[in-house]
């Protein structure tokens, strides 16, 4: 389990060598690269090291390579690997991930100055800084799908994070990076290694500038073959190695190819064909994370898509944010942050802030201003609707709109939307068959069920979903708008729909299916605003003259989304029970989905994983069943 607390940012001297600026680490006192030429360093010792001119070259059509290195630092390794790959890239849909640990990052203000010096990386380090995250503990996904490229930048110390990271894929090829071990031991400790290989095969490389005891014995107790060949400039030896079968005793020759990726597992070499039944915000977000692969997405809908609670005017991303030492595993943390890099792609999406009212613990809730990063969270009295309570302003937020969205989303050349109930899933030895009633429709690959609380309908056995009724209100306020780009929130919310309009939500009434649009329910989230800002609320029109939408959202027994496969041995999963939160959740949970079926890396530690996984009722429901038969030892 991670104890990772607050992320401090790397503190840098800056020295002038032959007209460039080094960057120098206070706290480990060494420097990010060499001041020779730091550019030819990480090609000599990380690229050719691993042999990733002729690997990556050489992959096969929609194989996903995946590199692991253990200092981000500058990102100078990244820069050189991306720009390799636009060089050597074979044309197949092929896809290049990094895994990436930084316990120190460096601010965006240091890194743009950092990498200013390698003028012919400027277009990619533009791209990654553009992305570059805020400074908060976990794992941070940048996306270059475009370019085929993905980098998970996790943020905090490689003994707590190299555990945490679940196996969904092996890592191939290893740049050992970080300070050298005199300055920074703890990166090299045993317990770290153990888990660099843990999440390794037989096959994957290794190479690091340190020949240094700790970390060729690290490797070698694994059988993990070294070889020292001659090292960067002045130094007279670099670590290359290769784990290899333990059938294979031979030394590794420093001419050798140190892997032949023809011999490599080869995890996928065909497009795939996914269907997902519903087109809610949770279907909509997988079918985009299929598509960008290069993937070919048919979505079925029963009636319409956004049908359901997913069909809202506006959607509100307004998180709930968890104390700062909880936020490398808290879901709705994680799911804020990949949600703002995932939504500026849109049309639909219109950034703002959002002032969180302190009702309960007001305490609690403004002292999270002191534990994020100081342009994250600040308190404040808003400025209108006048209110005589504290808030806490969350500085990075956002509205989608969902229709526009669904649109935008549906454009896409690799999805198809289909309007056809479907009411059984069959598997064979080769596919799932799609069934709507006695009719055979068509076969898939795989299949995501997406479908709330229908979605049990569709498995012999599924989780429980609690339906929760939800409306929410719209009004004419064009003589009185809010503060433009500003949100409400206050156990319900208030912000603009349109220059014209306010938009106000949500009722909340459990274990209730009706979705007729009800007074009750106006008068309801009138009361809400009411109560915060009685002065405001006195002057919108009357309640009879409210428009409104009610729908249902479905809600797991213990609030996490239902994330994977229901039975262990059919290519089914499911993604549902994202409550009132779907917006928010849906876009990193749908990058976890796509990972889980393709066999790529997770952008979530394995902890947070569980949780979300549907078979975790089957656990419990199989301890307590051991439990009251007297076996309590389980």
């Amino acid at each position: 389990m991670l104890h990772t607390t607050k992320i401090q940012t790397a503190e840098l001297e800056w020295s002038l060598v032959d007209g460039i600026e080094v960057p120098i680490s206070k706290q480990f006192g060494d420097v990010y690269f060499s001041k020779n030429n730091g550019l030819l360093e990480t090609r000599h010792v990380f690229l050719n090291g691993n042999d990733l001119p002729e690997r990556l070259a050489q992959l096969h059509d929609y194989q996903y390579f995946c590199i692991g290195e253990t200092g981000f630092g500058t990102g100078l390794n990244i820069l050189a690997l991306w720009q390799l790959w636009q060089q050597v890239r074979p044309d197949n849909h092929s896809h290049l991930h990094v895994i990436s640990v930084e316990k120190f990052p460096l601010t965006k203000a240091d890194l743009i100055r950092a990498l200013s010096v390698w003028t012919e990386l400027k277009p990619l380090a533009e791209q990654l800084i553009a992305q570059y995250p805020l400074p908060i503990a976990g794992c941070h996904r940048l996306s270059f799908p475009e370019q085929r490229f993905s980098l998970d930048l996790w943020l905090g110390d490689a003994q707590d994070i190299f555990p945490s990271i679940a196996k969904t894929q092996t890592v191939q090829a290893w740049f050992l990076d970080g300070f050298a071990p005199s300055c920074n031991p703890e990166m090299w400790q045993e317990h770290v290694l153990n888990h660099i290989v843990r999440l390794s095969d037989i096959g994957t490389t290794f190479s690091s500038f340190s020949v240094a005891g700790v970390l060729k014995r690290g490797l070698q107790q694994h059988g993990i073959q070294i070889n020292r060949p001659r090292g960067f400039g002045h130094k007279r030896e670099m670590l290359k190695a290769l784990w290899l079968d333990a059938t294979e005793n031979c030394l590794l020759d420093d001419k050798q190819q140190v892997a032949d990726p023809s011999e490599a597992k080869v995890t996928q070499t065909t497009s795939r064909q996914i269907a997902i039944i519903g087109a809610g915000i949770a279907g909509l977000t997988c079918a985009w994370a299929f598509a960008q692969r290069g993937h070919h997405v048919t979505i079925y809908e029963q009636q319409q898509p956004l049908a359901g609670a997913s069909g809202n005017p506006l959607a509100l991303l307004n998180p709930k944010l968890c104390p700062i030492e909880q936020a490398h595993e808290h879901l709705m943390t994680l799911s804020w942050q990949h949600a703002l890099n995932f939504y500026p792609q849109f049309k639909a999406f219109r950034a703002l802030q959002v002032q969180q009212i302190a009702l309960k613990n007001p305490d609690e809730l403004l002292s999270l201003a002191a534990q994020y990063p100081a342009d994250v969270l600040s308190t404040a009295t808003p400025h209108s609707p006048k209110t005589t309570l504290a808030s806490l302003n969350l500085q990075h937020a956002g509205v989608v709109q969902p229709h526009l969205l669904r649109d935008e989303i549906l454009y896409h050349p690799h999805i198809e939307l289909k309007i056809a109930p479907i009411t059984a899933l069959k598997p064979t030895q080769t596919a799932i068959e799609l069934w709507q009633n006695q009719q055979l429709i068509a076969h898939a690959d795989h299949v995501v069920v997406c479908c709330a609380k229908q979605s049990a309908t569709l498995f012999e056995h599924y989780p429980v979903l609690k339906p929760i009724r939800g409306q929410v209100s719209w009004l004419d306020n064009a003589n009185q708008p809010l503060i433009p780009n500003q949100a409400y929130s206050y156990g319900g919310y208030c912000v603009q729909l349109n220059a014209s309009q306010l938009i106000l939500g949500a009722s909340f009434y459990p274990n209730r299916e009706d979705t007729e649009v009800l007074q009750e329910d106006h008068v309801h989230n009138h009361e809400l605003i009411h109560s915060v800002f009685p002065e405001y609320a006195q002057q919108l029109p009357a309640v009879e003259t409210w428009q409104g939408r009610a729908s249902i959202r479905a809600q797991s027994l213990d609030y996490f989304p239902l994330l994977g496969k229901v039975n262990h041995n059919e290519q089914i999963y499911t993604f549902a029970g994202l409550g009132s939160k779907g917006f928010l959740f849906a876009p990193l949970c749908s990058e976890v989905l796509a990972a889980l079926v393709l066999g790529e890396a997770c952008a979530i530690p394995q902890s947070l994983l569980d949780k979300l996984n549907p078979q975790r009722f089957q656990k419990k429901v199989k301890i307590k069943k051991a439990y009251f038969a007297g076996k309590r030892t389980v």
